[in-house]
């Protein structure tokens, strides 16, 4: 072949690729311009200040959409760049615009309902540092005591909770929505708190015992608009977890695009009103005895980023069950995703888990099946972590 058909063949193929990112462009902008808005009688404006937070927003979106169209005309324009270089850099520039949109989207909405919008949404910017994994740590308003008993053992406080985002690039937050009432007496609580420790992450979620499938959701999809992380992990205040065995877990998994890692179960649909984790709509799931799907136990896992991505892409039609877990594992059964059941994700605690530590068989996470976390963890945690926590140096030595 003559080296002007190569010549050719190589500037086909880069106006293809830039042909297919200008098609998903206007994609994205055409589905940003046909949101569901409703209609100017339904949407009061307070004042000229909420009207400026929206153009915030938009002008924010709108002005890293040119910037990553920007970014691609240069990639395809260089010289000397092969065309598996350029689907990369490709993939790359089409994922931070999904990230920006998923962020928009959310602030879009927290305008709507008229509510605050997080200060990370404010300014909405290029995806940002990369990071390893997000931990977040499920709570609720009456857990104070739950919070600071993890303060004391496996979080890291103060500067060395900010050290371990620069160097390990693992972020670590309590996630709590709102109170009913809005500024109430709890919220105020919480932020008095937050003002202390700088660990919480609030979510645009009103909390209840049974909204937690709703608050699982928003948190992967706030996170992750938020974090450009590999891994998003829940995990439940009264568990106790050793987070540089926790990152060598996920890092085995990390070249796998779609996965989903926890203690796999099984468990049966109970059907019978008035009974713990009673399944409101267990006719969708057959007759009596039948069993879910298999899914993760709600005390620990993590998910990959694509599989956040998907979350908070599609939260508005994602159905939610009355049990948070079975909700999060219904939303990958008819997925390609690779489901990882790791029993060091749910140990038990003492001497279970210290034989295992003892044995150089470290747990990611221990608690107790019989409460559903460790239990009285408030005066209970710290001996598991005596026990059976890594040494504090392991985390900095540690090489994700």
């Amino acid at each position: 072949m003559s080296s002007k058909s190569k010549g050719g063949d190589t500037v086909a193929r880069r106006w293809t690729l830039l042909l297919c990112l200008g098609s998903f462009v206007t994609g994205l902008l055409f589905t940003n311009r046909m949101w569901t808005v409703p209609e100017a009688k339904d949407i009061i404006r307070a004042n000229k200040a909420k009207e400026h937070r929206e153009e915030l927003v938009v002008e924010g979106y709108y002005s890293k959409i040119m910037d990553q169209k920007e970014e691609a005309r240069k990639i395809l324009g260089e010289e000397g760049s092969t065309t598996e270089d350029d689907l990369q850099m490709l993939n790359k520039a089409i994922s931070n615009l999904e990230m920006e949109l998923a962020a928009a989207k959310m602030a879009q909405e927290s305008i709507l309902k008229g509510s605050p919008i997080p200060q990370e949404l404010k300014v909405i910017k290029t995806r940002r540092h990369k990071y390893f994994m997000v931990i977040g740590i499920n709570t609720a308003f009456n857990s104070r005591k739950r919070r600071d008993s993890v303060r004391d053992t496996w979080m890291p406080q103060g500067e060395k909770r900010k050290k371990l985002e620069e160097e390990k690039g693992i972020v670590i937050r309590f996630v709590i929505g709102h109170g009913a009432t809005s500024g109430g007496i709890l919220d105020r609580s919480v932020e008095a708190e937050d003002k202390k420790h700088g660990d919480f992450l609030r979510l645009n979620h009103v909390e209840g015992y049974l909204e937690l499938s709703a608050k699982t959701k928003t948190y992967f999809a706030t996170a992750f608009s938020l974090w450009d992380a590999e891994f998003y992990v829940k995990v439940d205040d009264d568990v106790h977890v050793n987070i540089a065995t926790l990152g060598n877990t996920l890092a085995r998994h990390r070249l796998k695009p779609r996965v989903y890692i926890g203690c796999m179960k099984c468990g049966p649909v109970l059907a019978r009103k008035g009974v713990r984790y009673y399944e409101p709509e267990h006719w969708k799931f057959g007759g009596d005895g039948n069993k879910y799907f298999r899914h993760a136990t709600g005390q620990l896992y993590a998910i990959s980023n694509e599989l956040a991505a998907y979350i908070s892409i599609n939260q508005h039609i994602l159905h939610k069950y009355v049990n948070e877990d079975v909700s999060l594992g219904s939303w990958f059964i008819g997925l390609d995703v690779e489901h990882i059941d790791d029993r060091k994700l749910c140990c038990g605690t003492l001497p279970d888990c210290e034989w295992k530590a003892q044995a150089g068989n470290t747990c990611v996470a221990s608690f107790d099946w019989s409460c559903s976390g460790i239990c009285d963890s408030v005066d209970r945690i710290k001996e598991v972590h005596q026990r059976c926590g890594e040494n504090e140096s392991t985390i900095w030595n540690a090489v994700f």
